[in-house]
């Protein structure tokens, strides 16, 4: 599905997985801040 994907060549395969990471990571940790039980 990546490879779908115009991304820059210094940036395939690992580099890009970990930036989607840690922006998911930064999501979950905002979401956390939304709900306090």
């Amino acid at each position: 599905r990546m490879d779908l994907v115009g991304v820059p060549k210094g940036m395939q395969k690992m580099p890009i997985v970990l930036v989607t990471a840690g922006i998911l990571a930064m999501a979950f940790m905002g979401f956390a801040g939304l709900v306090k039980i």
